[in-house]
């Protein structure tokens, strides 16, 4: 549910029946639901699950379903902090490899030292919070666009990822956790399945729905959520009336940070093992997956509801192929179609939404 700014008005009204005093009159329902970004998303959504629906009868069993949530899943949980941080006016490109740097700093630690898996998942957290503050630290200090930043932040983390594992582990990929103390316990947390109707689901879906209400009640009934919106539409503007702008920036690249902690927790404890070359690639798909929920790239604009209805599609998309019977390498064109999709309608909307 994103937030609309309404046009200055410089004189009163004209006076007769609402509706009918042009640009200062009350919108019709429609537009005003038009002017929603998250609207457009929802009828998407809509759109690809009946195509597939019909398309791959498969898709209506209850274990389809489940796994068309846990691949939209993977993808929610970490295009909601995306989201956030693009209403703020930035966008991460290093989000992807630091959901692999979060579950190799956990799993190598706890090996090589023969600790509780839980130490690991602690140290793992400070270490993705500390890249993303250093992110945030680094835009608000030197005024350098998110993109050179984060793009820097991409290569380091992403030679750092393979040549330290090869360093410790004498492999790209990282030793079996699964039989060290706590494992059990953290795979609960971050990976396990609970039965509903005979059908198993992950409990990422369960965390992502969480996560998307909270941003939600964040951006809408919180003062920092004001904040996200007052840096995103002009920092400047915000930065005059008061508004916090290095705070809310650090924090917000914070927020990917912990989005990619628990990614890369939820990774570990599934596979019990991670390869280092992996994440490269992702941070696009998350930053699609928002921006196909309404979120702009020029910022001030967005919700977190709309991401969740982009992951969905992607994870519609995903597996609907599969059971479609087609080949899987088209999905990456499918994704294209989309993305461009989006932008069109969220452009046809919002032209729509302002028209007389």
């Amino acid at each position: 549910m994103a937030r609309q700014a309404e046009p200055a008005v410089a004189t009163p009204p004209a006076s007769g029946p609402r509706g009918t005093g042009g640009r200062t009159a009350e919108r019709p329902l429609a537009l005003r639901l038009l002017a929603r970004p998250d609207v457009g998303v929802l009828l998407g959504a809509v759109a690809v699950l009946v195509f597939f629906l019909v398309a791959a009868p498969s898709v209506r069993q209850g274990s389809s379903m489940a796994t068309v949530l846990y691949q939209s899943s993977t993808i929610g949980i970490m295009a909601l902090p995306v989201a956030l941080l693009m209403i703020g006016g930035e966008f991460d490109l290093s989000s992807g490899v630091a959901v692999i740097t979060s579950a190799l700093t956990a799993s190598m630690l706890s090996y090589q030292l023969t600790l509780n898996v839980w130490m690991g998942v602690i140290v793992a957290l400070v270490v993705s919070l500390g890249v993303g503050a250093f992110n945030g630290w680094l835009l608000v200090k030197t005024g350098l666009p998110s993109f050179l930043v984060t793009l820097g932040t991409f290569l380091i983390l992403q030679g750092v990822n393979l040549a330290v594992t090869k360093l410790v582990t004498g492999n790209v990929a990282t030793d079996d956790i699964s039989d060290m103390d706590g494992f059990g316990q953290a795979r609960a947390v971050f990976a396990s399945s609970f039965d509903v109707g005979g059908v198993q689901v992950k409990i990422t879906v369960v965390w992502w729905l969480v996560f998307a209400a909270l941003a939600t009640w964040v951006l809408l009934r919180t003062k920092y959520g004001n904040w996200i919106f007052a840096v995103g539409g002009n920092q400047e503007s915000a930065r005059a009336v008061g508004v916090p702008v290095t705070f809310t920036k650090i924090t917000l690249f914070m927020t990917v940070g912990f989005g990619a902690w628990f990614s890369g927790m939820h990774q570990l404890f599934s596979f019990n093992t991670v390869q280092s070359g992996e994440g490269v690639g992702q941070e696009l798909i998350y930053i699609a997956a928002a921006v196909i929920g309404g979120c702009l790239l020029t910022g001030g604009q967005g919700s977190a509801i709309g991401p969740v209805f982009g992951a969905f599609m992607f994870g519609m998309v995903n597996q609907g192929i599969v059971y479609a019977g087609w080949n899987p390498d088209w999905f990456k064109a499918f994704l294209g179609v989309m993305l461009l999709g989006a932008v069109l309608i969220n452009l046809w909307v919002r032209r729509t939404a302002t028209r007389r």
